[in-house]
């Protein structure tokens, strides 16, 4: 659902929750606290800020009644501590363990994975098609040094989304061409 911000020298609509919190010019210490978790959110995963203010929001709702009751905000914290511990173990033990000597294994649950996150995004009705993509591309990382800013993404416009495509090795435009140019290698092959 794509939202409008508008101040004194501009308009955005987005869709990004991110965006619309670092655009709103808050005043109030516990909504500040809100657009902080948005852009931790945003930095470090990159998605899913709307949920965590949404999720925020709730702790909070529901941790007023208690302070309403007079419990000190020190138990509630508490609390919450203890209830984050209880999920931890709960995931830990939902989670599905993965061979990395098991190839396919290990291709189908990151295929999943990169489904999963790609569905809350305007390509969502794609995401199978793009998690392909997104997997190769990882994969052909080096296992030692999984430096994901070696995987560049390049927009041309025109087409549609299913004539993107994964190209190993680099890809960039022609924007210069000189004397000879004509008679050089076009491609070069990797020995």
């Amino acid at each position: 659902m794509d939202k409008l911000v508008y101040n004194a020298q501009s308009t955005t609509v987005s869709n990004d929750g991110a965006t619309v919190m670092k655009l709103l010019d808050i005043a109030h210490p516990a909504a500040k606290t809100l657009v902080d978790i948005a852009k931790s959110q945003d930095e470090e995963v990159g998605d899913g800020t709307t949920s965590v203010v949404i999720l925020a929001g709730e702790f909070l709702t529901a941790a007023k009644s208690f302070i309403d009751e007079g419990i000190h905000p020190q138990v509630i914290i508490r609390a919450y501590r203890k209830a984050c511990n209880m999920t931890k173990t709960f995931i830990r033990e939902l989670a599905v363990n993965v061979v990395p000597e098991d190839k396919e294994q290990m291709k189908n649950v990151l295929k999943r994975c990169a489904a999963t996150s790609l569905n809350s995004k305007l390509i969502g009705a794609h995401s199978e098609f793009f998690a392909e993509m997104v997997v190769q591309a990882v994969l052909k990382l080096d296992d030692k040094a999984l430096a994901l800013e070696s995987i560049g993404v390049k927009k041309e416009p025109g087409g549609s989304l299913e004539d993107s495509l994964f190209i190993e090795g680099v890809a960039f435009k022609k924007t210069f061409s000189y004397a000879g140019f004509e008679q050089q290698p076009k491609k070069i092959q990797r020995s």
